[in-house]
């Protein structure tokens, strides 16, 4: 499949960001993951008052209180029971992208999606610094996660700190930091279905497509063990904890 037109990727800049938040019962997280957004939200529309920016949070299969957390914000609020975090976050999309029709956005090429999860911070600049990429005709961001000291356990951070020590920005895939322009998004596809590696799946087809790759500031997200899909990185967490238990 051809790759987009260099002249319009150039010229392209970018009207309206929808941020698409999956959440599995993360009623504890939840509002930390909202408030860092909201305040990136803010540095952008300082920045860019001309940007119209929408957050959307999908709740996936909730059990918990996170519907109380996420009445608490501005949000729009997507309830799925797909138990799928693939599916979800391409509800989430298609939700937020029907809501940004009541006004003018400058289509596809001018929309932005921007991803994290509900356990994850993100940092004050994340949306800003990815606008201003998009401006110079960057099409997809994947930035790097960082795991939350906080609940974590103090040995298999610094393992991992370990492991990643000289990875350049942008080498890992993670749905928690990853933002892409609307129409390189539709133009492969979406995201699939996958209970897990959905986002390695959008970005291996983005990156075939010819888009032109930017790096999203580093988030900070959960370090429990014991994630909400079968893998993920809580799963690559807990492989590094049982590796430090064999070695013991």
């Amino acid at each position: 499949m051809a790759g987009p037109d260099p002249m319009s990727v150039r010229t392209t800049g970018i009207s309206r960001v929808q941020v698409v938040i999956p959440a599995r019962d993360e009623e504890a997280r939840l509002g930390a993951c909202l408030r860092s957004v909201a305040e990136s939200v803010r540095r952008l529309s300082q920045a860019r008052p001309g940007v119209r920016v929408g957050v959307t949070v999908v709740l996936d299969r909730c059990t918990d209180a996170s519907p109380a957390v996420a009445s608490r914000f501005a949000v729009d609020v997507v309830v799925s029971h797909w138990g799928n975090v693939g599916a979800a976050r391409r509800a989430g999309i298609e939700h937020a992208v029907l809501r940004s029709t009541d006004g003018p956005t400058g289509g596809p090429a001018g929309t932005w999606v921007a991803c994290t999860d509900g356990d994850t911070v993100v940092p004050p600049t994340w949306l800003l610094d990815q606008v201003l990429q998009a401006g110079v005709g960057v099409q997809l961001v994947v930035g790097a996660v960082t795991p939350d000291p906080v609940d974590g356990d103090a040995a298999v951070a610094g393992l991992w700190r370990e492991r990643h020590r000289g990875a350049r920005a942008g080498d890992h895939v993670h749905g928690a930091n990853l933002g892409f322009r609307l129409d390189a998004y539709r133009a492969v596809g979406g995201f699939p279905a996958l209970a897990e590696h959905e986002d390695v799946a959008l970005v291996r087809a983005l990156r075939a497509h010819g888009v032109r790759q930017g790096v999203a500031p580093t988030v900070v997200t959960s370090a429990r063990l014991v994630g909400r899909t079968p893998g993920g990185f809580a799963g690559y967490l807990r492989g590094l904890d049982e590796g430090l238990r064999v070695e013991a």
